[in-house]
């Protein structure tokens, strides 16, 4: 899971198409209808920290946490930008510790499928269930085999920028359900000097049942599953589904 730590300094410039604002807008909406509507929220794979501040900003107090120590760098530089006040640990999820209980953990941008074992999807269901408040929520996640199957496949993606460069290699290994893809950045460091990073990043597939059954096995209440941005159920096409579940009691 230790992924995008070479090019962290261009990674929201690399992202600038992933929409932040209304994933804030979205998230916010579900957490008041499930009556969180304030208090301690923390954020699972918050990276450079642009969603934990959008929604420091919509009134919850913030916890990021991220195992990238780069990302973390930049969501401390904005974060002394903002004057916000959000706790920012360096964890890794399967393992990751709080000080207290919170009213909600999220999880944005499919960090959940970064968890390539069933056994890790349950470790962190069982954490969550640890660290959340009686009845607290946990919103998350995840992109679908029809998206690393049908969508991405073995594509290679390929975008020439004025600062940067990437070519974004995917494969898809439908018998492990892994996807593979690596990132090749091309940054601009002078004007005729560019210089290579290149990571490769694995993915998992699940289905919603799959995922229905890990937060079973850690004694977690399933509530309900959107499609991406909406109040609207899942389909066989849907790329990525948004989960709501909640703590039912602790477990030894």
């Amino acid at each position: 899971m230790n992924a995008y730590t070479s090019f962290a300094q261009v990674y929201d410039n690399l992202m600038d198409n992933i929409p932040y604002r209304e994933g804030c807008r979205y998230l916010c909406q579900l957490l008041q209808q499930y009556g969180i509507t304030g208090g301690l929220v923390a954020e699972l794979g918050c990276g450079t920290g642009t969603l934990t501040e959008l929604l420091a900003a919509a009134g919850y107090d913030m916890i990021g946490i991220d195992n990238a120590p780069d990302m973390l760098e930049i969501a401390m530089e904005k974060k002394s930008a903002s004057g916000s006040d959000i706790l920012y640990l360096l964890q890794d999820m399967r393992e990751f510790e709080l000080y207290g209980t919170v009213g909600a953990i999220v999880s944005f941008c499919d960090s959940i499928n970064y968890l390539t074992e069933p056994d890790e999807l349950v470790t962190v269901f069982r954490l969550v269930n640890n660290y959340l408040d009686p009845g607290g929520c946990f919103l998350f996640d995840f992109h679908t085999e029809y998206y690393y199957r049908d969508i991405l496949g073995e594509d290679t993606i390929a975008e020439d920028r004025e600062e940067m460069s990437f070519i974004w290699e995917n494969y898809y290994d439908a018998d492990t359900k892994i996807h593979e893809y690596g990132l090749h950045l091309f940054v601009r460091e002078q004007p005729d000097l560019f210089r290579k990073f290149s990571e490769e990043h694995y993915q998992r597939a699940y289905s919603l049942e799959e995922i229905r059954q890990a937060l079973a096995l850690a004694g977690m209440e399933y509530i309900t599953a959107y499609d991406e941005l909406s109040l609207q159920p899942p389909t066989e096409t849907s790329t990525r589904i948004h989960v709501v579940a909640r703590e039912q009691g602790k477990t030894p």
